[in-house]
């Protein structure tokens, strides 16, 4: 198998991690919230405020008008980098996470399929109050599986009400609409067109109705781009198929630009981020090896060639969307693969060398408008290795205290109450 062959389903398959761990979260809705009831939910079922939950949630917000956020860029950190959690928090609450690492998260992630319905948007908001409670930031990751097309102008105006009441009740909401678009796992990949329209068309309604909120554009690290032969790649002779040819050869390949041609503009982005995961090191993935020196540092800017081939064809996604953009830099979720079940390097040498990368002085001096880095904390069936991934930084003691205690002082956490941070 080619170095390129190797790179293209290994990120593939990080990426589909995600999308299964969304699946698997239906009957905890705490951070992952899932199954959507269809395209009308949220344009008619949502838009009616006169429903007892809207008057519940109008309630809260009201009861503290001085928690109220209204200003979209404030809790943007000046120097460091917001920490959040990505987990079953209704397995292990967000107040267990402060117990177990001495620190609030101070964002929480959700997955809601979007549009979404009713019971969807109870959820939500009980999600969020969790967030104002034991947190600071809700980073609301919304997943048009129903297609772009589905994203009207009437499903972003009632998204941006009811996320301007959660911001009434004082926590500011992050929306990562259509994550990891330039990938091929997902519904609304590879459609750079129409998913820079839906983009757009949220982007605006949020900003217009929704001032204590922002929007993030986050595709995945493009090792193996643009993946042929997958299930959603744009087909030849489309429009689609001839915005994503950057180069103008007739062909989708690693000589394309994976990002440029899925970025909505910078009136529609307030924050850029990149999916980055540590699968292992060598195509196919399921064993047990430590992270190669400095290869997060190198796959966010575009320079690594390693164990797994050489992909310093890739653009530096820090400088051209975080530096030259003068937009602030999250990374959305990242972990290191641990397969239970097989041998080779230590669960806690995997882990630690990752995030001994991730948390080093130099990614702080090296990445200033990094401003938020959440982790990854599940453990997880995997079709991609036949077998159980722990993701997993919190379930082990020794590795979990190992983890707080390497948590550096310029990360910045959740504060009490109000969306307030701390540090």
């Amino acid at each position: 198998m080619s170095d390129e062959q190797s790179t293209d389903e290994g990120t593939g398959r990080s990426r589909l991690l995600l999308s299964r761990a969304r699946d698997w979260a239906v009957p905890g809705l705490v951070v992952l919230v899932a199954a959507g009831l269809g395209a009308a939910g949220i344009s008619s079922g949502l838009a009616n405020r006169d429903r007892p939950d809207a008057e519940a949630t109008s309630s809260r917000s009201a009861a503290n008008p001085a928690c109220a956020v209204t200003d979209r860029t404030a809790w943007v950190p000046a120097s460091g980098a917001l920490f959040g959690i990505n987990a079953d928090l209704d397995a292990k609450p967000l107040s267990r996470y402060a117990a177990d690492l001495g620190h609030k998260p101070a964002v929480a992630v959700t997955y809601v399929d979007f549009p979404y319905g009713a019971e969807e948007r109870d959820r939500l908001n009980d999600t969020a109050a969790k967030v104002r409670a034991d947190g600071h930031i809700l980073l609301l990751t919304l997943e048009p599986k129903q297609g772009l097309e589905a994203v009207t102008p009437e499903a972003a105006a009632a998204l941006a009400r009811d996320v301007a009441a959660i911001n009434a009740g004082g926590v500011p909401v992050i929306i990562r609409f259509g994550h990891e678009m330039n990938g091929f796992w997902f519904p609304w990949a590879q459609q750079p067109l129409a998913y820079t329209a839906a983009f757009t068309r949220v982007a605006d309604a949020v900003h217009a109705g929704a001032p204590g909120t922002a929007m993030m554009w986050a595709p995945s690290y493009a090792g193996g781009y643009a993946y042929p032969g997958r299930q959603y790649e744009a087909q030849a002779g489309t429009p689609e198929f001839g915005a994503l040819d950057t180069n103008g050869d007739g062909r989708l390949n690693t000589a394309d630009d994976p990002y440029a041609p899925y970025y909505p503009g910078d009136s529609a982005v307030d924050w850029v981020g990149l999916s980055l995961f540590h699968w292992g090191s060598v195509y196919p993935w399921g064993e047990n090896e430590v992270p190669e020196a400095n290869k997060f540092a190198a796959q966010l800017t575009g320079t690594y060639n390693g164990a797994n081939g050489d992909e310093s064809f890739l653009p530096d996604f820090y400088a051209e969307y975080a530096t030259d953009r003068n937009k602030p830099f999250a990374i959305p979720g990242t972990a290191a693969l641990y397969n239970p079940a097989a041998g080779g390097a230590a669960e806690a040498d995997i882990k630690r060398a990752w995030w001994e990368q991730v948390f080093r002085p130099q990614t702080r001096d090296r990445f200033p408008q990094l401003k938020m880095l959440n982790w990854f904390d599940w453990d997880t069936e995997e079709a991609e290795v036949n077998g159980r991934i722990d993701w997993t930084v919190t379930s082990t003691p020794a590795i979990r205290d190992d983890f707080a205690a390497a948590l550096p002082a310029w990360l910045v956490y959740g504060g009490n109450g109000c969306g307030a941070s701390g540090s």
